[in-house]
């Protein structure tokens, strides 16, 4: 499988409120504490040490995010820089938002610049971000309290009105992940994400990421942002993958790019951390994720998924002109018939297990394996994709459409037959000012074409008035799939595109599956019917009848494991390096590296047990002797329909003859052959105790050393205390001693029968030790 070329152009993607003190009086000499944050941390995610990360200006007391009442999912819209009007085409601007039917907007795209820092381009009447003004336009009046103008001036205007949807400047994209588009709309191949996060050598550029990550923290302050999304396309060891005209630049260092892009992820949760406990407001960090499994082949674990508040999966663009294969551009499941599979042998390789992986159900599963569901989105695309001159298939599916050649600068020698002409009006241009064959077309003029209706619109595209229809664009559907498309059988014309059928099965899907909510790339293809007109025009049909299935949904899911995992941590650390690159890394065999960082001897017999995901089959294994087994499946066998379940139970031993010393390490071979998110819910029995892992990040999780129930550290474990600090464990009780008659407030601590205690909330009369693990009562250890 080819990772996906410029046919894609610009179609990839890719607050300030301040938490309530806890109500309760206090007495008994009991000082009034602040809000406790770590009682607000998403489950899994990164605590910078040494900082009160103010989680709960986003997160409520169970990690779930606040998006108001009724936004119980999140719809996340694109919104683009270019559809501005200025060339004659119809126009998007934050006036065209259905600002009370979404939760965030990406702002697309901001690019790293020449000196490595987040830039929208110089400031000037042109600049559509902070310059441009669209006089006599309603709804595009600029706020004149602002120092700015341009799009940002908008969104800040329209935040005003709606204080519940957050914004969050995108960078990158598939046409400027590598470089950026300069005033006069040439793009520059300057290297960007490339070399700003990795050396020529292949080491990590820290300097460089420190200064993209401190403009990025100047950037959201100064134009009134609540994050960054990062569309890096892609930071994966597969060759030739991203846009072609960075191939020079990106292929002589892939061996290093996963290191730099979780370089350049920390750096920024940790600047952004302590930007927002300065600020009094959590800034969120985001990422558009890709759904290939072959670009996520190359990117080892995705290791950078627990600096994310969350991630938007790219679960579009499966099939397109790139290659022959005639398919949906963003099918929810797989139906065991998909010809790019078939012809590499996937439904017949007992390897795969029968699985195939281009589809969302497929993706969302990858990610779950090392996240909690409600901090994934699924993507959905509101454009097209198609080929022209279809062979065989069913009314086109699964057929197949090969071009005598390729576009210029597309980097390939093969690729598929694209629609053209009115079948691609949201066309790009090759390097020599053609366009691009892709069947791209935003979804309102799709309804148009299906409904047999030349829109008035088509002349400012340039074509002319009186242009009429070829054929008959017969709307089909697979509900094996979900997926519909366009058939045009006298023009061979395949489009795959979406509806109200796919999209409301698929916001079902999120519902019932507790996932967070879905990603729009991009809104301006929404569409809605003008009865005046008798046509379908830009609109927000697909959006509001997400919202309509989300705003009644239960919470989504918060927590990573499936299952009960015990209170205790210990710092065992446990690693997935060493990782074959490109198309060497095929199966897939790294190294499982355990470490152990605590003070105790682990025997030989030490247990781990750990989840992976179903994305894979149940076959993962290891050379070493460890004895790796998989001992239970929530999903067996092929996924045609969807898998059935999330995890895959593994377990493997230390071999009876060899102890883990403090500070020792010890590495086994393992072999799988899909990929997968990093792996976990880990557990280590210990003799006869289980014990949670530290790195695992679970939410009201203590670190204890092994066999003792006690504190090894003066301070909590990250995921117990958000990297804040702390007074509980070791030495004297420090803490006031606790009192049945006394009130105390949330994050209040105390010493009782020789521990020091923190409150969750306010309580009295509630003994610490009594209350149970969900109680009132944190225990942070011996004192």
């Amino acid at each position: 499988m080819q990772s996906p070329t410029p046919l894609r152009a610009s179609l990839l993607a890719a607050g300030a409120a301040v938490a309530a003190l806890l109500a309760g009086s206090l007495s008994a000499g009991v000082s009034h504490a602040a809000v406790d944050n770590s009682t607000c941390r998403p489950d899994g995610l990164y605590a910078t040490p040494g900082v009160d990360v103010p989680y709960c200006s986003v997160y409520d007391e169970s990690g779930r995010e606040k998006m108001g009442a009724d936004h119980k999912r999140r719809i996340i819209g694109y919104f683009t820089n270019w559809r501005t009007g200025k060339d004659g085409k119809p126009s998007y601007l934050a006036s065209d938002i259905p600002w009370d039917k979404i939760t965030h907007i990406n702002y697309a795209f901001a690019h790293v610049d020449s000196g490595n820092k987040l830039s929208v381009g110089a400031d000037g009447p042109n600049n559509a971000s902070t310059g441009m003004t669209w006089p006599g336009v309603a709804g595009a009046e600029m706020d004149p309290s602002l120092p700015y103008k341009g799009h940002f001036n908008l969104l800040n205007k329209y935040k005003k009105q709606y204080p519940d949807v957050k914004t969050l400047v995108s960078v990158g994209g598939w046409a400027e992940t590598g470089g950026y588009f300069d005033e006069n709309g040439k793009r520059v191949a300057s290297g960007g994400f490339y070399t700003m996060a990795t050396n020529a050598d292949g080491s990590v550029n820290q300097a460089g990421i420190d200064t993209f990550a401190e403009s990025a923290v100047a950037f959201v302050k100064k134009y009134g942002f609540n994050g960054v999304d990062i569309d890096y396309e892609y930071p994966t060891s597969m060759k030739d993958a991203g846009h072609p005209a960075d191939f020079p630049i990106s292929n002589a260092r892939r061996a290093g790019l996963n290191k730099g892009y979780a370089a350049l992820m920390k750096t920024l949760r940790e600047k952004l951390d302590r930007a927002g406990a300065a600020d009094g407001k959590h800034y969120l960090l985001t990422v558009a994720a890709p759904s290939s499994g072959y670009l996520l082949r190359g990117m080892e674990t995705f290791q950078v998924q627990k600096y994310l508040d969350y991630v938007n999966i790219m679960s579009y663009d499966l099939h397109g002109a790139w290659n022959e294969y005639v398919g949906p551009n963003a099918s929810l499941f797989d139906d065991g018939k998909d010809a790019e599979l078939a012809a590499a042998n996937v439904y017949g390789s007992s390897q795969y297990g029968g699985i195939g992986y281009l589809n969302t159900d497929w993706a969302y599963h990858y990610f779950r394996g090392s996240m909690p569901a409600g901090r994934i989105n699924i993507g959905l695309p509101y454009y097209t994709r198609g080929h022209k001159n279809v062979q065989g298939g069913t009314d086109g599916l699964w057929g197949k459409a090969a071009a005598s050649s390729c576009p210029a600068g597309s980097g390939l020698t093969k690729c598929g037959d694209g629609a053209v002409g009115i079948d691609n009006l949201w066309h790009d241009k090759d390097d020599n000012g053609v366009e691009s064959p892709a069947g791209s077309n935003p979804m309102w003029h799709a309804k148009n074409l299906e409904k047999g209706i030349v829109g008035d619109y088509v002349t400012q595209y340039g074509f002319p008035a009186n242009t009429t229809l070829t054929g008959t664009y017969a709307r089909k559907y697979s509900s094996t799939l979900v997926a519909p498309w366009l058939w045009n059988a006298e023009k061979k014309v395949f489009l795959s595109t979406e509806d109200e059928q796919s999209i409301g099965t698929k916001a079902d899907y999120v519902v019932d599956r507790g996932i967070g909510g879905s990603m729009i790339w991009e809104l301006a293809g929404d569409y809605q019917w003008n009865a005046a007109k008798g046509q379908y025009e830009m609109g927000e049909t697909l959006s509001t009848l997400m919202y309509d299935k989300y705003k009644a949904a239960s919470p989504y899911g918060a927590k990573k494991s499936n299952a009960a995992l015990p209170s205790e941590a210990v710092d065992v650390d446990v690693d997935f390096t060493e990782f074959k690159l490109g198309d060497s890394n095929y199966p897939i065999t790294p190294k499982l590296r355990i470490t152990n960082n605590t003070k105790t001897a682990l025997p030989g017999g030490t247990e781990f047990q750990f989840d992976y995901a179903t994305a894979a089959p149940p076959n993962a294994s290891d050379q070493s002797g460890f004895g790796t087994k998989v001992i239970s499946s929530d999903h067996t066998g092929g996924n045609v329909g969807g898998l059935k379940g999330d995890f895959h139970r593994v377990s493997l031993k230390l071999p009876a003859w060899q102890s883990l010393a403090p500070g020792a390490t010890v590495d086994l071979s393992f072999n799988y052959y899909l990929p997968v998110s990093t792996p976990s819910n880990w557990t280590v029995k210990i003799g006869e105790k289980t014990y949670a892992i530290e790195g695992d990040l679970a939410r009201g999780t203590t670190l204890v050393e092994p066999g003792t129930g006690g504190n090894p550290s003066p301070s909590p474990s990250p995921s117990q205390s958000g990297g804040t600090g702390g007074t509980g464990g070791g030495g004297t009780c420090s803490a006031t001693a606790w009192s049945a008659s006394a009130q105390y407030g949330g994050g209040t601590t105390v010493s009782h029968a020789g521990h020091t205690w923190k409150s969750k909330w306010w309580t009295t009369n509630e003994e610490p030790g009594k209350t149970g693990e969900w109680g009132v009562w944190q225990d942070l250890g011996a004192c």
